[in-house]
């Protein structure tokens, strides 16, 4: 019976230990996938972001930052990461980082005091924002000023080199009625520039970037019965008319039903370039009477040129716009910015009275 006993004690002791094994085993391998996924990149799209390494910041300050900054996932496990990778010294100074790195590649790079860029600047240009404004933000970041970079968009010689130079530009650009003739083709996008740069420097980033960009849709342009600068100057108006990619498709529809039809784009967005100077968006709504080639209430067909700089979605919008028996639409502005269609003027009239009050 005694043997009995023992024997049995020995075979649940057996199984205690391998149960304990299992136990262990499964604890490590969640730890390390835990460990694994919290170091891993925080996103799969390409964006560059600087950080800034400032006197005193040691180890614990400098991930508490990066994670605070959304450039990692895990304080905790970048500090244990940092400990295994002997990483402890870092230069100060601003570094650009990308979120589609891993913790420990980029724990790595800033302990680099040669990967330092304080002579770079990274400059993000919102979609739809118009040439004057880029101007405006490259001067405040570079030793380039807003009045040589219009000067220079606005330069004959210049441009006819561009166009010689991009495929994609043609002397359509090169009209003297228009506010700045590069304007629609300086793409918004997120870019490194020099801090001590020039006006052209600037420019050719810009149009290479574009020229990327229009490899893309180089098939549908040409498809396409308009040409590229028609498609840019209704790609800036659908982007400034609306925010979401199914509202672009919706009010290029719109837009490409009013052409159609002979009527005219009546776009308040268009009044808005016209005034080029406002205090407020009503001051467009009220301006429709406002003599300039950019007013579509003023004139039929598209307007003289583009009214700003449009981004992909716009552009594709455009190229694919959504097909539709609208002619008629208006955001609420004053409330969620729902856009609100209508196939007739009546029906445009009753969602104006609900839904604007100006």
């Amino acid at each position: 019976m005694k043997k009995s006993i023992f024997k049995d004690f020995k075979w649940t002791a057996k199984k205690v230990i391998a149960l304990v094994a299992v136990v262990v085993v499964i604890f490590a391998v969640v730890a390390v996938t835990y460990y694994n996924n919290s170091l891993s990149a925080i996103s799969s799209e390409d964006e560059p972001i600087y950080f800034e390494i400032k006197e005193g910041d040691g180890v614990s300050t400098i991930v508490e930052n990066l994670a605070e900054q959304g450039i990692i996932k895990d304080a905790s496990m970048a500090k244990l990461s940092a400990r295994f990778d002997g990483i402890d010294e870092f230069s100060v100074g601003t570094y650009v980082v990308n979120k589609n790195w891993s913790t420990p590649k980029i724990l790595k790079y800033i302990s680099n005091p040669d990967n330092i860029k304080n002579d770079e600047v990274l400059i993000t240009f919102q979609e739809g924002i118009w040439a004057k404004d880029i101007a405006k933000k490259i001067e405040e970041n570079t030793n380039v000023t807003a009045d040589e970079l219009i000067a220079l968009w606005n330069d004959e010689e210049f441009l006819r080199q561009c166009i010689d130079t991009y495929d994609f530009l043609d002397e359509s650009i090169l009209n003297s009625e228009y506010r700045i003739k590069l304007e629609g083709y300086l793409y918004p996008e997120t870019y490194y520039f020099m801090k001590d740069t020039t006006p052209e420097e600037v420019t050719y980033t810009f149009l290479n970037h574009f020229a990327i960009e229009y490899e893309e849709i180089r098939d549908d342009v040409e498809a396409s019965d308009m040409s590229l600068h028609e498609i840019i100057t209704l790609a800036s108006v659908v982007q400034y008319e609306s925010s979401s990619k199914e509202d672009m498709e919706m009010v290029a529809g719109v837009f490409y039903n009013r052409l159609e039809k002979g009527q005219k784009l009546e776009s308040s967005v268009t009044v808005c370039y016209s005034l080029y100077e406002f205090e407020d968006w009503l001051e467009c709504e009220k301006s429709s009477d406002i003599d300039s080639p950019y007013n579509t209430y003023m004139y039929e067909g598209l307007p003289i040129g583009p009214i700003l700089n449009p981004g992909k979605q716009a552009i594709e919008a455009t190229l694919h716009p959504a097909e539709h028996d609208y002619y008629y639409f208006i955001a609420d502005v004053q409330g969620d910015n729902t856009v609100y269609y209508a196939k007739t003027y009546e029906e445009h009239l009753k969602n104006v009275e609900k839904y604007l009050d100006y």
